[in-house]
């Protein structure tokens, strides 16, 4: 039977779009099938109010811009518009007594903001950052590159050969620190630790997680190198332009189209069988879902069984979106261009608020990662308005409880509408404490769950929008099970993508880009 496609791809999110664009421009037929009817995944933007757009759910593209996938796909999208705006100012920490630390794209500024906090702090910072750009080619190499190829092969016999065998194994133990490790070790001042502290979250870790502090080096380099850029008018003209390049080519992107199995013959995959009945033959299939999607549901394994079993998600995400009259009106000065600003009572409150979260309660004090992304992109709201884009990363999937002892828990623990509110209004108090005049300013407030996020994409379970938790065990070669290797799932002709799969989550398009190399893009 001749295929209909070179390469099926199920799922639209940033993978399955990057693997989609460079296999459809190396000559591929490729086509995607997504199971909403809005292509993107986790990249959509929508309207808050009559001119006013904003992204529900992601909508931070620094690891794009700094990833392998932008080399190869940029400027196929800056020529269908898409366009990346950003700050001198990616980030900041706010603390509950007001005192504020923003950080620049600017080494020396950074410096002095340290020191200025306490003597030596800033020296240190200039020091760890610079170890860590001694390391990069190393650490990048491993982290967004192949675990299992030539060229890794080589890059460790370069750098054991570079450093001796025991100075290879030095680096890579010292890799492995926490979050807490390295900020307590550096710095002297609490609040050049709030301002880092917060950072591990968004890698899907916590501050005593191993790896989590060099997570926090890796972020501090990239957004000194490259700002917090988002798209401008909104991450879905990301969406947009890579299925420009994906149709420029002759592939099709086809929403509404739900893969009910992938198609096997003798143990090979020879495509996909749609929800409507519709069969598709293809050469290969490219799955960007979770594990239990693909192994449980659409080839189920019982080899995999096991696997299963074990993969453990990690924390709910909670967001919270607000458009506003007038300017953002901090009570503490030199925040307002600052792109993501942590407003949290520093190290041991991330730590104390992600621990509850863990244990399925509604943190007492949750770190608020507060974007301001109209100080970028003056489009995303109309002359004399704002729009802010709250992020909560420490929201518990089923919740047992309230630490702060004051919202009711619906019996079963799911969020519920009163719910999501309730806990809305806590995340308010805290902003109307440090912003002047705040509820008085607020013309819409939109509160998205951890259920209203699976509900967006079937893979964000629980909400947790990482594809599973990504503690060491596993990450890395074992993300997502300990006998992973590269994207192959054991069935010929299937390859496992997404934020389950190696390099993990966030918007670089790492899996996508990976996978897309290995079939000849």
């Amino acid at each position: 039977m001749t295929p209909t496609c070179d390469i099926a791809i199920i799922g639209s999110g940033i993978n399955a779009l990057t693997a989609g664009a460079m296999l459809a421009k190396s000559g591929k037929k490729v086509a995607l099938f997504e199971r909403e009817e809005v292509a993107g995944g986790c990249m959509r933007t929508e309207t808050l109010a009559e001119g006013v757009s904003y992204d529900p759910l992601a909508t931070t593209f620094v690891l794009w811009v700094t990833g392998a996938a932008h080399g190869a796909l940029g400027e196929d999208l800056a020529r269908h518009g898409v366009e990346f705006c950003a700050t001198d100012t990616p980030t900041g920490v706010l603390l509950p007594d007001g005192r504020a630390l923003t950080y620049k794209m600017d080494r020396a500024a950074n410096v002095a903001a340290f020191n200025a906090a306490h003597p030596g702090d800033g020296d240190q910072l200039a020091a760890d950052l610079d170890a860590f750009a001694a390391d990069a080619e190393l650490l990048f190499g491993l982290m967004g590159g192949d675990p299992w190829s030539k060229s890794t092969a080589k890059l460790l016999t370069k750098e054991a050969w570079k450093r001796k065998p025991h100075g290879l194994a030095t680096t890579m133990g010292g890799a492995l620190q926490s979050m807490r490790g390295w900020l307590e070790t550096s710095f002297a001042s609490d609040l050049n630790r709030a301002l880092w502290a917060p950072w591990c979250l968004h890698a899907g870790l916590g501050p005593e997680a191993s790896f989590s502090g060099q997570m926090g080096q890796v972020i501090g380099f990239a957004l000194e190198l490259a700002g917090a850029p988002v798209v401008k008018g909104g991450a879905a003209n990301m969406v947009r332009g890579l299925i420009a390049i994906i149709e420029e080519h002759g592939g099709t992107v086809t929403t509404g189209a739900e893969v009910a199995e992938i198609t096997l013959a003798n143990g090979v995959a020879t495509g996909v069988k749609l929800a409507s009945g519709e069969v598709v033959t293809a050469g290969k299939v490219l799955a960007s879902t979770t594990p239990n999607q693909l192994y449980g549901t659409l080839a189920p394994m019982p080899e995999r069984q096991d696997d299963l079993r074990r993969y453990r998600y990690g924390k709910g995400d909670f967001q919270l979106h607000y458009l506003l009259n007038g300017p953002v009106k901090w009570r503490t000065e030199g925040i307002e261009k600052v792109q993501l600003l942590h407003i949290t009572p520093g190290l041991d409150g991330v730590s104390k608020a992600g621990n509850e979260a863990e244990r399925g309660m509604l943190p007492e004090v949750p770190t608020i990662c507060v974007g301001q992304p109209s100080a970028a992109d003056p489009t995303r709201a109309p002359e004399g308005q704002s729009v802010l884009w709250l992020q909560l990363p420490e929201a518990p999937r089923v919740v047992k409880g309230d630490a702060k002892g004051e919202i009711d828990v619906p019996e079963g623990g799911q969020w519920t509408e009163a719910l999501r509110e309730s806990y809305a209004d806590r995340i308010e108090a805290i902003l109307a404490d440090h912003i002047e005049g705040f509820r008085d300013q607020i013309v819409t407030r939109r509160a998205i769950s951890p259920a209203d996020l699976e509900g967006y994409n079937m893979n964000l379970v629980g909400g947790d929008p990482y594809g599973g938790a990504c503690n060491l065990e596993q990450f890395f070669l074992w993300r997502p099970f300990a006998g992973s290797k590269r994207h192959d799932t054991g069935i010929k002709n299937l390859y496992h993508i997404g934020a389950s799969t190696h390099p993990g989550p966030g918007l670089s398009g790492g899996s996508g880009f990976l996978t897309a190399k290995e079939l000849g893009a």
